[in-house]
């Protein structure tokens, strides 16, 4: 795996290149602010992008928003976003605006090495890896009431099947129902929870997060 490391912090980046070596991935490139990580990505074509949120000049924002940036240059490059903070409104779109290969871990979770290099090869392979923290706060923004508290039985089954991960197929198989009848439970789970089809938002993961925020 060929990995881009956009941090300004020297020690820091070295000490990700560090950990990425120790767990066989190998750092081809590195970036210490939003520019240098639209350009290190379309140098050295990763399989995965992992950017600090904070990053000069401002120290506010700048990697996230080069984040997408980066994506909608290479569309689905995984992204695993590091920070120290939740920076809610750009997460949302990288989060809504199709899941698939994005990550946002806070930096304490770096502490565990095992669980960072599990969370880099998930995000990597295509999978999607949220800090429960940046969970409850993106759903806190989101969220004037409860909505999940008007899902039927059946519909809570089907949403806590859709967070594992498994597909339409899988669910119907574990409910032994059929898959017409699941794809009935989604789309009633998504007008419950206000998810409308739109561009830029990708409603099966924003209804797993409401799950998991529950």
């Amino acid at each position: 795996m060929r990995v881009v490391i956009a941090e300004d912090s020297v020690l820091l980046r070295e000490g990700l290149a560090r950990l990425l070596a120790d767990g066989g991935i190998d750092t081809v490139g590195f970036a210490g602010d939003g520019p240098g990580l639209v350009a290190a990505v379309a140098e050295h074509e990763p399989d995965l992008a992992v950017v600090d949120v904070r990053m000069p000049p401002t120290h506010t924002d700048e990697g996230l928003r080069a984040a997408l940036e980066a994506r909608a240059r290479r569309p689905g490059l995984p992204i695993l976003v590091l920070s120290q903070y939740v920076e809610q409104q750009y997460a949302t779109e990288l989060i809504g605006g199709g899941a698939e290969g994005v990550g946002y871990l806070l930096k304490e979770r770096i502490a565990d090495v095992a669980e960072f290099l599990d969370a880099v090869r998930r995000v990597a392979a295509g999978g999607t890896v949220i800090d429960p923290d940046v969970i409850v706060q993106l759903l806190n923004r989101r969220r004037h009431d409860d909505p999940l508290e008007s899902l039927t039985t059946r519909e809570n089954e089907v949403l806590a099947l859709m967070a594992e991960g498994r597909s339409n197929t899988a669910v119907a198989a574990r409910l032994r129902v059929t898959e017409g009848a699941v794809e009935k439970h989604i789309s009633n789970i998504f007008g419950k929870l206000g998810l409308e089809p739109a561009a830029d938002d990708h409603r099966r993961v924003l209804a797993v997060l409401a799950h998991l925020g529950r």
